[in-house]
């Protein structure tokens, strides 16, 4: 039986604003261990369920997707992003430290 882990994507650290965070990401977990190719050198396995992501507007359709499908989940919520104020000004105050 598949297993997959159901989470929102995090922002990277190339982007400043949050535009891929908001979709709810499926992926499935590896069944099988990487082998690495004697010759060349390469990793891989035959697994192929781990090149797929499926992507949904909200939580609740990634899970009854899997529940409809009969795949094994996990959910992982995300912490909630705690936004501090600042002004512009700030970094020219005469009080400021450093």
């Amino acid at each position: 039986m598949a297993k997959a882990r159901i989470y929102q994507p995090a922002k990277t650290a190339m982007q400043s604003g949050r535009g891929n965070t908001h979709k709810w990401v499926l992926e499935f977990e590896p069944t099988e261990r990487k082998v690495t190719d004697a010759l060349m050198g390469w990793t891989g396995s035959g697994d192929m369920d781990t090149q797929v992501r499926l992507k949904f507007p909200t939580r609740a359709e990634a899970e009854s997707y899997c529940k409809r499908e009969g795949i094994a989940f996990t959910v992982t919520v995300a912490n909630p992003r705690q936004i501090k104020p600042k002004a512009y000004a700030d970094n020219f105050a005469f009080k400021k430290v450093g």
